[in-house]
């Protein structure tokens, strides 16, 4: 090793990288001295280290976000395109798990109350009156479950399969029962304390549209 070092001076200058791994000796030794040069030195080590890895935590966390704001913006096109409740009903449910990366997605409107022509459509979950507030709460907007335990009310046929589950209130306007917009997945996506700022968007924009086809249907 030696013999090649002067071989190739160059080689370090080169190849930088070789420091880390190598241990730089002590300038004293013996008992009861301590060689704080060297001390500071691998202390300064470790922390670029922590800096190094906190910042490719940054990039995956910027890349994941990016994609997830990206799908949900398909998510949006995807019903801004449609004409009719019927063309609502089939880009959530059949569309919109590919779309976002889930699962299942699932629409249900509470029974009782306000008069809704749909509740007879198939891929609508008919829930029990009051059921947004119990498993949302009377003051949320939304719940995100890192473990749902779902009879089937809330995913039908999928419900032995989801895991984890974003459950959103569903309010389209004071003629129309309560609604409940649930995204569940098989793996532990979804938890309590992440942002729910593009869930609550996708939200806003599925009551818009569903407002917009029952004026259409009067009109």
């Amino acid at each position: 090793v030696l013999a090649f070092l002067r071989g190739h001076p160059d080689f370090l200058a080169r190849h930088p990288e070789v420091f880390a791994d190598m241990v730089a000796p002590e300038r004293w030794s013996g008992d009861g001295v301590v060689d704080m040069q060297k001390f500071l030195i691998d202390r300064r080590s470790g922390e670029m280290d922590q800096l190094r890895d906190a910042a490719q935590d940054v990039i995956e966390t910027s890349r994941s976000n990016m994609s997830v704001q990206t799908r949900t913006h398909a998510a949006v096109l995807s019903l801004l395109a449609t004409r009719s409740w019927e063309d609502i009903l089939s880009v959530v449910t059949h569309d919109w798990p590919l779309l976002l990366a889930v699962d299942a997605v699932t629409l249900g409107f509470e029974r009782g109350g306000s008069t809704f022509p749909y509740m007879g459509e198939a891929e609508i979950r008919i829930l029990p009156p009051n059921f947004v507030d119990s498993v949302i709460g009377s003051e949320r907007e939304m719940e995100l479950m890192r473990e749902v335990d779902d009879d089937g009310t809330i995913f039908a046929a999928a419900a032995g399969l989801v895991r984890s589950a974003a459950l959103a209130r569903i309010h389209v306007s004071p003629d129309w029962p309560m609604g409940l917009l649930a995204l569940g997945t098989r793996d532990d996506v979804f938890h309590p304390g992440q942002g729910t700022e593009l869930i609550s968007f996708l939200c806003r924009v599925l009551e818009s549209s569903l407002g917009r086809t029952m004026e259409t249907r009067v009109a």
